[in-house]
């Protein structure tokens, strides 16, 4: 038997009790980038940045919106506007026309030569003027859709305005496939209903007051295209109805962390809807201003004023809010949506709708008709929707915070301020499949939750990419919707080292091969996709034989593949990725596609032809299938 002496024993021994060592993961690069504005430090993976352009500079300091496309030209929303670039040379875009018409949040859509933009806050005024509303009263107030002319892009000429009774916080715009006559807008406003001596018939009264309160219902506008003068509301339906208040969380162990340290800090903290709120400085200098001339207390604020607004923080807040038409109510389901996302080649929408996920049918444009509604108490805020390709699945987002906090940071739990995924089955009934959160930790200094984006056409695969603010872009493939994962992301640090400062994506779309974000405080940013073991050269050369005319993020188009030969090569390498045909097979195969490409007529159709037998060899059957369909359409 072999013997052991004390040292050999000891350092066994240690062995025996000590916990395995395991290898640490290496720090997500996303993690501890350095802050600025314009100077931050990057991270990106399997992504390439082709440019970023500031925003002009009346639009500086003033928060981006949503983005619209049409031809080689971005329209971006601002808050003082609306901003358009020429993207022919990606890597140069250049500014064609800065359009000063300040309303809130200036979300954008397109269609033909017609330009939509919503308007939903207190200051946006009809003809476009800086000056702003003052009177509580104004019948100088824009509150709904604008509409402008575009056939001169440099030149846009303001042809129409739709007003509404909660504004357009956003808006979709509907091609109904049997329609070429119109075009519909679905609007969803957020704000208090604005009153009645100022857009006649509101009421923002609950439905047992009032049935015709503009509560709890959406506004659809028709405009006629060959006279958009003559745009209106021709519906508005209550597609909420009978929603009982849906289950909800309360605030993060970050968020109490948060609070606690403002506190002893001597920063002021509000509650807004159960969640801790800590008030700016611009925001208590301005809240303590209006409560000192309340109180007709004048001159400078000393420290008693301070101590005095502190303790009455709570019931001022109360006050402010009944002065603005926000009047605490027995707790119900959801009045209004926040986007809407139509799909008119399915017939299907997907309503983000503060409190639900509502399923639409919307084959009569004018009557859309719930078909149902999910909740989760993991959401706080439904906030958008995609579907997939085929419609058998989408996916929703949850701006937990509002898109102003800090909701990605370590403590934070991964199923709150995330994306949902649900299948959808042939009755048109929802499944949760899953949720997906952006996986890198961002500090408290960045606004960071799930926010807008698109899918990226390629055959075969669910890829959505995504902004989350200040958590940078993330590219989800959720083709397994029960297991999505990130494929590829840009990131930057925060906007300030310092303070909180709203930045970052806020949304971000695939368009004609570029992948083109809205930066809230940054401007523009122009990406394209990089070949990695996630995504092939050859998958996205076939998404890129998928050209557009225009692209609305909530009016989502069907996206088709020609037959060709980077269709086919996307199919071979999933079916390499999946284990669906062996590497024997696969090289007769890509030899044999490199030999039909160069051939003509009849010869290239015996290449093609002579590969149909190689299929029979595989196992993924439902690629296998896709793959005969184009070599039989490419053999013709």
């Amino acid at each position: 038997m072999r013997t052991f002496g004390p040292a050999t024993l000891a350092v066994l021994a240690i062995l025996l009790i000590a916990p395995p060592v395991v290898a640490q993961e290496a720090m997500d690069p996303r993690e501890g980038l350095a802050a600025g504005l314009f100077d931050a430090e990057e991270a990106i993976w399997n992504l390439s940045k082709l440019a970023t352009v500031q925003p002009p500079e009346a639009f500086v300091g003033v928060t981006n919106s949503d983005l619209a496309f049409k031809d080689n030209y971005v329209f971006q929303g601002n808050y003082n506007g609306i901003i358009v670039w020429d993207i022919t040379n990606p890597e140069v875009p250049t500014l064609v026309k800065d359009f000063l018409c300040p309303a809130s949040q200036s979300d954008v859509s397109v269609y033909g030569d017609l330009l939509f933009v919503s308007g939903e806050g207190l200051g946006g005024r009809l003809d476009c003027g800086t000056e702003g509303v003052q009177e509580r009263v104004s019948h100088e107030r824009l509150r709904g859709i604008r509409i402008f002319d575009i056939t001169d892009v440099t030149d846009p000429q303001y042809v129409a305005n739709v007003q509404t009774c909660r504004g357009s916080h956003t808006h979709s715009v509907l091609k109904d496939p049997s329609d070429d006559d119109n075009v519909y807008i679905y609007v969803s406003g957020s704000a208090p209903v604005r009153p009645s001596e100022e857009l006649e018939g509101c009421s923002g009264l609950m439905p047992e007051e009032d049935p015709n309160t503009a509560l709890f219902r959406i506004e659809v506008i028709r405009v006629p295209l060959d006279d958009p003068s003559q745009a209106a509301v021709v519906s508005s339906p209550r597609i909420f109805d009978d929603l009982d208040a849906p289950p909800r969380h309360g605030p993060s162990p970050a968020d109490f962390e948060a609070a606690e340290e403002a506190r002893a800090q001597g920063r002021f903290v509000t509650t807004v809807r159960g969640q801790p709120r800590i008030l700016r400085d611009r925001q208590v200098a301005a809240y303590m201003r209006q409560w000192m001339e309340d109180e007709g207390r004048e001159g400078d604020p000393t420290a008693q004023d301070s101590a005095d607004f502190r303790e009455a923080l709570p019931d001022f807040m109360a006050a402010r809010n009944r002065a603005r038409g926000i009047i605490p109510q027995a707790r119900r389901g959801p009045t209004q949506c926040h986007d809407i996302t139509l799909y008119p080649e399915i017939g299907l929408a997907g309503g983000a709708c503060g409190g639900y996920g509502l399923l639409l049918d919307i084959t009569d444009p004018i009557n859309p008709v719930r078909i149902q509604a999910v909740a989760d108490s993991n959401f706080s805020y439904w906030h958008s929707a995609t579907f997939n390709n085929d419609g058998s699945k989408v996916v929703f987002t949850d701006e937990w915070g509002g898109g102003g906090g800090p909701k990605c940071r370590a403590s934070d739990p991964p199923e709150w301020g995330a994306n949902a995924i649900f299948t959808i089955d042939a009755d048109s009934r929802m499944h949760f499949a899953s949720y997906y959160k952006l996986p890198a930790v961002q500090t408290s200094l960045e606004n960071c939750v799930a926010h807008n984006g698109s899918l990226i056409p390629v055959p075969g695969r669910d890829l959505f990419i995504q902004g989350w603010y200040q958590g940078g872009i993330s590219l989800m493939d959720w083709t397994d919707a029960s297991n999505p994962v990130e494929i590829a992301y840009h990131d930057r640090g925060p906007a300030d080292a310092e303070r909180m400062q709203s930045a970052g994506s806020w949304s971000v779309y695939w368009y004609n091969g570029l992948i083109v974000s809205s930066e809230i405080a940054r401007g523009l940013d122009i990406f394209r996709l990089e070949p990695s073991e996630y995504l092939t050269a050859n998958e996205i050369e076939a998404a890129n034989t998928v050209q557009l005319d225009y692209f609305n993020a909530q009016g989502q188009p069907a996206y088709r593949w020609s037959a060709s030969f980077p269709v086919a090569r996307a199919y071979a390498d999933q079916l390499e990725r999946g284990n669906g045909l062996n590497a024997e097979v696969l090289q007769a195969l890509r030899l044999g596609l490199d030999v039909a490409e160069e051939a003509l007529g009849e010869d290239r159709a015996a290449v093609l032809e002579g590969l149909m037998p190689l299929l029979d060899e595989g196992t993924d059957q439902a690629k296998l299938s896709m793959l005969r369909g184009i070599l039989l359409q490419l053999s013709l």
